[in-house]
């Protein structure tokens, strides 16, 4: 018996290795990769228009990239200006369409880089999966803000009664293709991008909902933190440009400790008189509302304590130097200090991150798409850790209960449990005075 255990043992030891040095033979290509084995992808073309080449060809490079980061600069800002005008809906659609780019960007390296555009269905499955979790995100915000509109259509009532078993059932029917188009030989690659498609999801998609909630708070939610991160990037590259001597990070050679602390100090000042300004206007400060007898977004309230002037008492130190004993400010402007500090110290982060990934996959930009800035994700890689933030910031220190998703919960319920709940609530507020109770005759 113990003879043939021990041959029972070694014949099953015998296979057990066999097993793993064929698995080894058949995937150590794939595991034994370094950064040096990824295929280099082509450089990108230059799309900068022949007006503005044949402008600036006396100037040296270094020079040329300026002008040309300095006018495109200006260009977009302009243009974001004129959608800021434009309202919030078009606000909102600028933030899709930016998510979208972005996604394509992302999305377009892993095809190149595991050359996976042979690959059975997974470019139709990555756009799939995009539409699935932004059908998700968007029809939550449908839910939360638009309840008024939702009670009127049958339709809308179904789908956002049974929204997250659908967007549940959507999911399923993508990953269920995603299993049945696996292809022998390509079982490791196709994982690799199949986690790369919902690593992009998690950067794009989840953030840019995050970016379209803030709006919803008051435009002033949306355009402190957005504009605070531009600034920053300007200003670092201005300081950094002129003053720059000392390197900052090894991942982004060209930034410097001269740019990153000049960044701040403009950031934060920027960021303080901005939501000055800002705070003056209903506009800008309330929340984002649809109202469904007018059909359009609306911006009109009585703004709260958050955005009335207030009066400050100073420091001495600053009493003396300043010769007042208080100064009037928003209380928004202490939290634009908040936002601002972040956006200049942990927002570059999210750069710099970019960039390694950008070293790792051996490209300078994510795409081509505005010359003398790259892709859009290159202009974006900072704002998407920003919208992060300003959510939780917001949730933790600024907004309460939101009264819209209260009635939406409300609407959907019986006659009878709204009647128990107005009776409730009536009574409640009669105890605290607010509400004059009824004579019975």
């Amino acid at each position: 018996n113990l003879n043939l255990r021990h041959t029972h043992n070694c014949i099953w030891a015998s296979l057990v290795s066999q097993l793993e040095t064929d698995i080894d033979d058949r995937y150590g290509d794939l595991d034994s990769r370094t950064d040096s084995d990824i295929p280099e992808i082509p450089p990108s073309l230059d799309r900068t228009p022949e007006i503005l080449k044949k402008a600036l060809s006396g100037l040296s490079s270094r020079w040329k990239n300026w002008w040309i980061r300095g006018i495109l600069t200006l260009t977009m800002i302009s243009l974001f200006f004129l959608i800021i005008y434009m309202g919030s809906f078009m606000l909102m659609l600028l933030v899709l369409s930016i998510q979208v780019k972005c996604f394509h960007e992302i999305i377009t390296i892993g095809y190149r880089v595991y050359h996976s555009y042979d690959l059975p269905w997974f470019r139709t499955l990555s756009w799939y999966f995009l539409l699935c979790v932004n059908y998700f995100f968007y029809g939550e915000t449908v839910a939360d803000y638009f309840a008024t509109f939702v009670q009127r259509e049958e339709q809308l009532q179904f789908l956002i009664r049974y929204h997250r078993f659908i967007s549940f059932a959507l999911y399923l029917a993508g990953f269920c293709m995603f299993v049945l188009s696996l292809v022998k030989k390509h079982y490791r690659l196709q994982f690799y991008m199949f986690a790369w498609t919902h690593v992009t999801l998690l950067i794009t998609v989840t953030q840019s909902h995050l970016v379209i909630q803030n709006l919803f708070e008051g435009m002033i939610w949306f355009l402190v933190p957005i504009s605070s991160v531009i600034c920053n990037d300007i200003a670092a590259y201005i300081f950094g440009f002129f003053f720059g001597r000392t390197p900052l990070i090894k991942l982004s050679p060209k930034k410097t400790w001269e740019g990153f602390i000049g960044g701040f100090f403009s950031t934060v000042i920027f960021g303080f008189i901005a939501a000055y300004l800002l705070s003056k206007y209903q506009y800008f400060v309330c929340p984002v509302e649809y109202r469904s007898d007018v059909n359009s977004f609306v911006t009109e309230c009585e703004p709260s304590e958050l955005f009335q002037l207030q009066s400050y008492s100073l420091p001495p130190f600053l009493k003396a130097v300043l010769r007042r004993e208080s100064v009037s400010m928003y209380p928004f402007q202490i939290h634009s200090i908040a936002l601002s500090t972040f956006a200049s110290l942990i927002g570059p982060f999210g750069g710099f991150f970019a960039s390694g990934f950008k070293r790792a996959f051996k490209i300078k930009d994510f795409a081509n798409t505005i010359p003398g800035h790259g892709g859009i994700m290159d202009r974006f890689d900072c704002q998407y850790l920003m919208a992060t933030f300003v959510h939780v910031y917001i949730t933790s220190f600024i907004r309460g209960p939101n009264p819209s998703k209260v009635l939406q919960q409300l609407l959907v319920l019986q006659p009878e449990q709204q009647l128990n709940i107005y009776k409730t609530l009536k009574t409640h507020l009669i105890e605290k005075g607010i509400l004059q109770p009824t004579l019975k005759v």
